[in-house]
């Protein structure tokens, strides 16, 4: 129970600090919006490319691309922007493991609702070619949870580095290709509209993927802690 209370408290902390500056959801809302726009102006350079069978195969890579960069620009400071004297103030009043689930909790809460406006420009864009668009909203989500789990967990190793940011990208690479790669095909299989039985077993590994992201968090984050 004091665990969930203090994930609680600091969750809403980081709410309330980010609902002051906006730094994040403002500066990452303009990188998605002007990299789609680019998109945008780049796929018109060709107008017959609209029509084409490699279309949606383009439009959904180019998503998830995009999803990428502006998950590792949102998240990446986690711990990074964390001075010295606040991380010892959070030793000093919270348990390791509610500090790290209160990250996962807002960065989650951060990068879904980005996520989604993302998509929605996206799709004001770009001719809609979903054919399951419920099933692509859930693989969204479940993108989302994925990107904040992942870069959450390498952010806090990183920040115990020197904020090492060519170490970060070194750890969470072998992490979120994987992940990249699956939540490719399942949106792949939503925009092809495919039964969706087809896709339970990705999606149970996906889920496989977090649980042991998040457990290695919990495991490992006391001892760096601690450093």
């Amino acid at each position: 129970m004091q665990l969930i209370n203090q994930t609680w408290i600091l969750f809403k902390k980081e709410i309330v600090l980010e609902w002051r500056s906006k730094y994040a959801f403002n500066g990452v809302l303009l990188y998605v919006v002007s990299t789609v726009f680019i998109c945008y102006i780049s796929f018109n350079l060709n107008p017959g490319f609209s029509g084409s069978k490699s279309y949606s195969i383009v439009w959904n890579v180019l998503f998830w691309i995009i999803m990428l960069f502006a998950s590792v620009n949102a998240i990446a400071k986690s711990f990074m922007q964390e001075s010295k004297s606040r991380l010892l103030y959070y030793y000093s009043i919270a348990s390791p493991q509610a500090i790290i689930l209160s990250k996962m909790a807002y960065n989650i809460l951060l990068m879904s609702l980005l996520s989604f406006l993302a998509l929605l420009v996206y799709m004001v864009f770009f001719t809609n070619t979903i054919g399951d668009p419920l099933f692509y909203f859930l693989t969204v989500l479940l993108g989302s949870i994925s990107f904040s789990t992942v870069f959450t967990m390498i952010s806090a190793i990183a920040s115990k580095a020197g904020n090492n940011g060519t170490l970060m990208a070194i750890l969470s690479f072998p992490v979120i290709i994987p992940v990249i790669l699956l939540l490719i095909r399942l949106s792949k299989n939503a925009m092809d509209g495919i039964e969706r039985s087809f896709s339970y077993n990705n999606i149970g590994v996906l889920f496989a993927i977090n649980t042991i992201v998040i457990a290695t968090a919990l495991l490992l984050f006391p001892f760096l802690w601690r450093d």
